[in-house]
């Protein structure tokens, strides 16, 4: 058996060749004009990925960002990720979205503009008296509109002691509804 001795320069020479033309290959650049259209889409390794179009409302979000808080603790005087009270958790949501509401419960007595329930919408503020006093003393937003029936997420200092969602129709909240407000007349 003859043996040949590979030159290392001509043999690196060829590999590199090979990994080069490869590459042109394996990215199209070889083939002339390969750019994608223009569009407001995303590349992800030359796909164009077309935006889908998303139609959510302020109402929408307001919602979405409320919920993402769900069992967050009640914390009286809050106001924070860490913890709400009842006006707190209202104030921090709206508050993301640099919509001005009270801080305080007391100060719905007079906010916004009241709606019957039964035209109440998501995002909308439900206020209502103390359990023990016959001031205003709590606040929700509305999660999902039914009327008498809607229900609301808040921080509840009942027996919970964190942010929920509950239905207006639960007789504690049934008995001390005050009125509803609409924050965002759209």
């Amino acid at each position: 058996m003859i043996s040949k001795k590979i030159n290392p320069v001509k043999f690196a020479t060829l590999i590199g060749l090979s990994v080069i033309v490869l590459y042109f290959i394996a990215y199209g650049s070889l083939s002339g004009d390969n750019s994608l259209p223009e569009n407001d889409g995303t590349i992800v390794k030359n796909t164009l990925i077309n935006p889908v179009e998303t139609n959510v409302s302020l109402r929408d979000s307001i919602v979405g960002f409320g919920t993402k808080l769900l069992g967050k603790p009640y914390v009286a005087g809050c106001c924070s990720k860490n913890g709400f009270d009842c006006s707190g958790f209202v104030f921090y949501v709206f508050q993301h979205y640099k919509i001005q509401v009270p801080r305080s419960s007391s100060q719905f007595g007079n906010f916004g503009k009241e709606i019957p329930i039964e035209s109440v919408k998501k995002g909308d503020i439900l206020v209502f008296l103390s359990p023990t006093r016959n001031n205003i003393g709590h606040v929700g937003i509305v999660t999902n509109p039914k009327g008498k029936e809607s229900d609301f997420i808040h921080a509840s200092s009942g027996s919970e002691m964190k942010v929920i969602i509950t239905s207006l129709k639960k007789e504690g909240y049934t008995r001390r509804f005050v009125k509803a407000v609409d924050v965002l007349s759209d």
